[in-house]
């Protein structure tokens, strides 16, 4: 028994080591020697370099180029295609960022919780010669973003101090935004449902955030507009009807209804 249970526990460190090694590199968005990976993951290299071994043949990763650097393989294309065709809200954002872009011309996003960060999940950019640069699936910390107040809404004071790392208060000004300000912005957020400011990270844009809630009431995700702060302040009545009209649409297709969260939430001491 002993020793079954000691060839899982190691099967187990693999698959998470594995994991680890894709979204490094999923990070990092280009391709790097093994041991490169190694130093980058804090992990041996004996052991990069047989995971490596095993994700080649899997075609998990694949080689590029003749120097031995490798990157993440159509096999993850296949399997995100896979989910994507299968995961409603993927599906059913697309279509309504096309639709929000067009009517807007602003860039309209789609983000959701990646861990204990934010990341910019679906984009489509607005028809205008300005061009927000964003990569998808990039994580950046919580309070940084417009979004990051309804992301966590859900959850009590305690709970949103234990999951947001305390370096994350730290926004790229080098100022440190105190969390009971930042608690209190979540709480105005849920009660407005929207949040909406000049981006802390670029000072020319400004982020208009409405949640898209699931049949408990949690927000799963956010639809976000960024535009040039003049626009963004001129329009904002009109780009917070566009987006809260499609987060509602959304909502309701997920099973959302106000009466029904409410009474969840009441029942679980929310």
């Amino acid at each position: 028994m002993a020793e079954a249970a000691d060839t899982i526990n190691r099967r187990a460190r693999g698959l998470d080591r594995a994991f680890e090694i894709l979204d490094y590199l999923r990070l990092q968005r280009q391709p790097l020697r093994p041991n490169e990976i190694a130093q980058g993951i804090g992990a041996p290299r004996s052991s990069v370099y047989e995971l490596v071994n095993l994700l080649l043949r899997q075609g998990v990763i694949e080689y590029r180029g003749d120097d031995g650097r490798v990157f993440l393989g159509r096999k993850l294309y296949f399997l995100g295609a896979a989910y994507a065709e299968q995961f409603d809200l993927m599906r059913e954002c697309e279509h309504l960022l096309a639709r929000i872009a067009e009517e807007t011309r602003e860039t309209a996003q789609m983000c959701q919780l990646e861990g204990n960060k934010y990341a910019v999940v679906l984009m489509n950019e607005g028809n205008r010669p300005f061009r927000i640069s964003t990569n998808i699936g990039e994580p950046v910390a919580i309070p940084w973003t417009a979004s990051g107040r309804l992301l966590v809404d859900h959850m009590n004071n305690e709970e949103i101090l234990a999951f947001i790392p305390e370096e994350d208060f730290v926004l790229p000004s080098g100022r440190r935004l105190d969390p009971s300000e930042f608690i209190a912005q979540v709480r105005q957020a849920k009660k407005d449902g929207y949040f909406t400011f000049n981006s802390i990270v670029d000072s020319f844009t400004h982020c208009f955030a409405v949640p898209v809630y699931d049949a408990e009431g949690i927000c799963v995700a956010t639809l976000c507009l960024v535009a040039p702060k003049e626009d963004g302040l001129r329009n904002r009545e009109t780009y917070l009807r566009v987006l809260i009209d499609g987060a509602s649409e959304l909502s309701e297709k997920l099973g959302y209804r106000q009466d029904h969260a409410s009474a969840a939430r009441t029942a679980s001491g929310r």
